[in-house]
């Protein structure tokens, strides 16, 4: 029954939230904030996710010494197809590649914070994902939105997976976690058919309470992973199908756990961001 008044005294910590301006980072943001933590949440003209020009002057003039949390966020959910400013398929672009060149350019900073933790925000659809390495861009493949959404946020998962098998080999003083936050009332639905049923209209969306939550709830399993004394490292939502429910340890696909395919999948990241992650000292 974990909730929002577990989180423990975050004052003197400084956490990085992307796509907290609205829906379930800005409720990350302020459960942090209210603990005490100093948090940083850029807007888009800040920090383009879409664009590598961007995430890289971001993380070059990143205000604070320190970083203790690193929440990837932000994400765009089935829109139509499009490319980010670097040519990659919008989805794989911004919820997984524009990421992991913001985390290996922040590593530094999080290396230097005993006690520090990435939390990736990925979804429940990455069950139904596959990675392509050959067309990861649908430049071959039929563009099938929901198939690029799952793609990405399986990404996201054997991202958060691979950095900490990496950081967990050297004795680095950083965690990497993941987190989902079932189904959200939020804005990242406005390109799904069921939106204004189950979202905006007011005299049916009470019909849909058990498929889908506020924000706030829906940020709980973002928070639990960001500050529980000792994560597990992928939290949902407990309740039936993963949809709602309060948060708790949940399983992943096994696909997650293949050292193989985090590993193609990070070669391939490294190669199209051209962000090298820099070798965490040994303890």
């Amino acid at each position: 029954m974990w909730s929002i008044d577990d989180i423990g005294e975050q004052t003197g910590r400084v956490a990085l939230v992307t796509g907290a301006r609205g829906g379930i980072g800005l409720e990350v943001a302020r459960a942090l904030a209210g603990r005490g933590a100093t948090v940083v949440t850029p807007g888009r003209a800040e920090l383009d996710l879409g664009d590598l020009a961007s995430v890289r002057a971001f993380a070059g003039g990143f205000p604070h010494e320190r970083l203790d949390l690193l929440v990837n966020n932000a994400g765009v959910m089935i829109p139509p197809f499009g490319l980010t400013a670097d040519g990659f398929e919008t989805q794989i672009g911004v919820n997984h590649l524009g990421h992991f060149a913001l985390t290996g350019l922040l590593l530094d900073r999080l290396l230097a914070t005993p006690g520090s933790r990435v939390v990736t925000v990925s979804s429940n659809g990455h069950k139904r994902g596959a990675i392509d390495l050959a067309d990861l861009h649908f430049a071959r493949r039929r563009y099938v939105p929901m198939t690029g959404y799952a793609q990405s946020k399986l990404a996201n998962l054997l991202f958060a997976a691979g950095l900490q098998r990496r950081l967990a080999a050297a004795g680095a003083p950083v965690r990497s976690l993941a987190a989902h936050p079932g189904a959200a009332r939020t804005g990242l639905m406005r390109h799904s058919p069921l939106h204004f049923r189950i979202v905006v209209h007011r005299r049916t969306k009470w019909l849909f309470s058990w498929l889908i939550q506020d924000p706030l709830p829906a940020a709980l399993p973002i928070l639990r992973a960001a500050t529980d004394p000792d994560p597990a490292m992928y939290y949902g939502p407990g309740g039936w199908g993963e949809f709602t429910g309060r948060p708790v340890p949940v399983r992943p696909a096994p696909a997650v756990s293949d050292p193989a395919a985090q590993d193609a999948l990070w070669a391939e990241s490294e190669r199209l961001t051209g962000v090298v992650f820099p070798t965490p000292p040994c303890r």
